[in-house]
């Protein structure tokens, strides 16, 4: 990976492996939620559409448990490390994983 590529933008950061991961399970999940859309306008069983739901629930919990991790080994690691923000990034991460978790 070079120097260019570990630089967060202004809005934060995505490891380039990881950002092609997210991308193909947002995808992934795009098409799971059109496929529920038709089960529903085809009035399919409701076990099947709630089964397909916790898929979407499953994945997209996957996609920001990605997240979270880069957020942890990059933004918080690097405010420690220099000593700068550090708690406000500590307190940002603390809400970030409790809305996560739903507590």
């Amino acid at each position: 990976m070079t120097e260019a590529q570990n630089i967060p933008s202004e809005h934060g950061y995505i490891r380039e492996g990881d950002k092609e991961k997210l991308q193909n399970r947002l995808r992934r999940i795009e098409g799971q939620v059109r496929g529920i859309q038709r089960m529903v306008d085809e009035e399919a069983y409701c076990v099947d559409i709630l089964t397909q739901i916790s898929s979407v629930v499953s994945a997209s919990e996957k996609v920001a448990t990605i997240l979270l991790k880069d957020h942890v080994e990059h933004c918080v690691r690097e405010s420690i490390e220099k000593g700068e923000g550090a708690d406000e990034k500590i307190e940002e991460l603390t809400a970030a994983v409790e809305r996560f978790l739903r507590v």
